[in-house]
């Protein structure tokens, strides 16, 4: 019987002429066409979009009766209605005396209600310091998205408490960076807040074992784009310095070691070998990396991948 439903349900819309499964909906016809033989299968399709008409953008703005749609980035998700502090309506006209005091009333009661829930009240600072530290960052809107909902995730598992909430929300918004593969650091993060690196690492380890949330694992290409462009290096050498990651990648060497000093290391190696050569120095500070990490790896990338360091 199952089965049978489902077939059903994949042959609902089949051409009668040809037999062709692609349609074309016209909703301003209320027409469905079949792309092979231009047949028109339905000619009463139902028009789900708004009752008015609009001619500018001024006229569509007046008419909508929707409002802005719903954000984690909000501590209401935007769905909490506003009541104005005025006392006149949408139309200007003055509100009398006993209406007046019911919409004070509603006013207050709504105040009361949004203010007094303590996971309000932190959700309600958390996202001010989310947009504050995305702003400072240059994270995109999406990433910010991601952020927020890490972190009402470690709300709702009661990891906030006891820890300050700048500090989770920067490790929220440094998981949200490796997940959508944005090039951020840990060293970034506290650059931007008053949270130590410690505890920074902490709050990430703390949300990586408690969360239900996948975060791949930093890789140094994710870095190279950024590191590469402050350093101006010319494309030959960011090619090189990606496979010289790779085939390290390849032979394990990757493994445990810090992506910022191994994407600095490959620069600097491609560097020399592209004839584009930067200084330890000035790689070492794009890189947020001290240059005794840079020569390190260094070292460990040319004997370990046999390079001769020949420009």
């Amino acid at each position: 019987m199952a089965k049978k439903t489902e077939n059903q349900a994949k042959n609902r819309h089949v051409c009668s002429l040809c037999g062709g499964t692609d349609f074309i909906e016209d909703s301003k016809r209320g027409e469905r066409v079949c792309t092979s033989c231009g047949c028109v299968a339905s000619d009463h399709e139902m028009d789900t979009g708004p009752e008015w008409r609009a001619f500018t953008a001024e006229e569509r703005n007046a008419r909508a009766r929707t409002g802005a749609p719903a954000t984690l980035m909000i501590a209401d998700k935007g769905l909490a209605t506003t009541i104005s502090w005025g006392n006149r309506d949408a139309n200007g006209r003055s509100i009398k005396g006993s209406r007046r005091a019911a919409i004070y009333r509603m006013r207050k009661w709504q105040i009361r209600s949004m203010a007094h829930g303590s996971k309000h009240r932190n959700l309600s600072i958390a996202m001010n310091e989310l947009e504050r530290l995305g702003s400072q960052l240059g994270v995109p809107r999406d990433c910010k998205e991601t952020a927020a909902l890490i972190y009402r995730k470690a709300l709702d598992k009661r990891l906030v408490r006891g820890r300050s909430i700048e500090g989770m929300i920067a490790a929220s918004l440094y998981l949200s960076c490796r997940i959508h593969r944005i090039p951020r650091q840990l060293d970034e993060m506290t650059t931007e807040t008053r949270i130590k690196r410690k505890e920074l690492a902490h709050s990430v380890r703390q949300i990586l074992r408690y969360v239900n949330v996948k975060v791949p694992l930093p890789s140094p290409n994710d870095l190279m784009p950024r590191i590469s462009g402050d350093l101006n290096m010319t494309g030959r050498a960011v090619q090189r310095a990606t496979s010289i990651i790779e085939e390290a990648r390849a032979e394990g060497l990757t493994a445990g070691k810090d992506p910022g000093g191994l994407a600095a290391a490959s620069l600097y190696i491609a560097g020399i070998l592209e004839n584009d050569r930067r200084t330890q120095r000035e790689i070492a500070k794009a890189s947020n990396v001290t240059e005794v990490t840079v020569r390190n790896r260094y070292k460990e990338l040319v004997n370990s991948l046999n390079i001769t360091m020949e420009p």
